[in-house]
């Protein structure tokens, strides 16, 4: 097994380093960066779904080892890129403030991780058996970074692709903020810088959860591809407020008797409102 998916990661890495060469602007090695990355992706699905483990051993180094470095690539020239297409028209104070509000959700996402990242990070094996052999996946508890396909996913392997993306991502952001720190901006053209203060949130924690689900569930972001954790990142970066139990609280919204979405219903009926109060006046 490892000779083959070598010799995949190997040709990924050397057309990489060819477009790192000789492509044009950052933002279409990027894009070429994540086509490379989706094809050996594709490869590496293809062989081991025609491939069967010698023992667990093999199945643990394939989803701990192997496959996270495919799918870390792959995540972070998505981070990059959607980093660079957002970037704010403003001067060095919205770049910092760009470049930290990355940053923070990144914390965030570490924070809520804690336990597996320190896991990752400390070398531990002992869970290995739970986090990276298949049909170890626990629907309360890992909901939002599964994969569909159980034969191809287990519980953390996503995950930690995820983390190992968003490790070197943070480092990218860091170099950033330094070359802005010595007068060096992204050649962005610049505009009116406008000060942010954050919103409170005035409804609930799990009104907030509704909307979010709804959110996702709509393809209202992004068409439909954000996870649910960023959607929740974002509400609690720019409301300053903690989410906690997203999952629970949409299974407690769910198993509502009378009427499933309250909140959603009380913003039509404000709309509803609004709109009557206006064409009346």
């Amino acid at each position: 097994m490892r000779t083959y998916t070598d010799r995949i990661y190997n040709a990924m890495a050397n057309q990489l380093n060819e477009l790192n060469v000789n492509s044009g602007s950052h933002a279409e090695q990027l894009k070429e960066s994540i086509k490379v990355c989706k094809k050996a992706m594709t490869k590496l699905k293809k062989f081991i779904s025609g491939y069967a483990f010698d023992n667990e051993n093999e199945e643990i180094i394939f989803f701990k080892e192997i496959k996270p470095l495919f799918y870390s690539k792959y995540i972070y020239f998505i981070n990059v890129y959607n980093f660079l297409m957002q970037f704010p028209a403003g001067g060095e104070e919205a770049v910092v403030s760009y470049i930290n509000f990355h940053l923070s959700d990144l914390q965030r996402f570490f924070d809520n991780n804690k336990a597996f990242y320190q896991y990752y990070r400390s070398g531990s094996s002992q869970l290995d058996q739970v986090y990276f052999t298949r049909g170890g996946f626990d629907v309360q508890m890992e909901l939002e970074d599964f994969e569909e396909d159980e034969l191809y996913s287990t519980s953390h392997d996503y995950k930690l692709s995820k983390i190992i993306a968003n490790e070197k991502f943070q480092d990218y952001l860091r170099s950033e903020h330094a070359r802005v720190g010595n007068g060096h901006i992204t050649p962005i053209e610049s505009g009116k810088i406008f000060p942010f203060q954050h919103p409170n949130w005035t409804a609930s924690p799990t009104d907030a959860v509704e909307l979010i689900y709804s959110l996702k569930a709509s393809g209202s972001v992004n068409n439909g591809n954000v996870d649910v954790s960023e959607l929740v990142a974002i509400f609690e970066f720019v409301f300053q407020m903690e989410i906690k139990e997203t999952y629970h609280k949409i299974i407690d919204i769910s198993r509502r008797k009378k009427m499933i979405p309250i909140f959603l219903s009380k913003l039509t009926d404000a709309l509803l409102r609004l709109i009557n109060d206006k064409l009346s006046a």
